[in-house]
């Protein structure tokens, strides 16, 4: 196998990117299909309260930036998965599959686990995190730590 296929540093990259991206898609979603009125309102029927879909949207939408660029990636994995959990509640009673009426859990559960995954490999190749966490080695050598 070669180098490529093989790289831990580049499948969290892609699984950085990949979440990034499903985190704007959600934020989105919120602003320009379901409206902030609409997303509030289906807050507010799941037991939260709609002032909490601005929250919502702003976490989704910089969480997915900062995933993209791999800025604080293991802080904002986590940050995420709170977010998640709230999106829990109005999946879990329509069973497992989200092609169900209302959409299943499993979609939402994968995404926590995934986020749980980031936290745990790093934010990868091609990272913010990686240029911040440049150090000078010992011997003038600059060396990077992944994270």
């Amino acid at each position: 196998m070669s180098r490529f296929e093989t790289s831990p540093a580049l499948g969290a990259t892609v699984l950085r990117i990949a979440l990034g991206a499903v985190f704007l898609a959600h934020a989105g979603a919120k602003a320009f299909i379901f409206t902030f009125a609409g997303t509030a309102q289906f807050f507010e029927a799941h037991g939260f309260p709609g002032w909490t879909a601005t929250p919502v949207f702003l976490v989704e939408l910089l969480g997915g930036l900062a995933l993209v660029a791999g800025f604080r990636t293991r802080q904002v994995a986590l940050a995420l998965v709170p977010v998640m959990l709230g999106a829990l509640k109005p999946h879990v009673a329509n069973g497992w599959m989200f092609t169900n009426s209302g959409g299943g859990w499993e979609y939402v559960a994968f995404l926590i686990l995934a986020l749980v995954a980031q936290a745990l490999v790093g934010s990868g190749a091609y990272a913010v995190d990686g240029l911040r966490e440049r150090r000078v080695a010992p011997a003038g050598r600059t060396a990077s730590v992944v994270g």
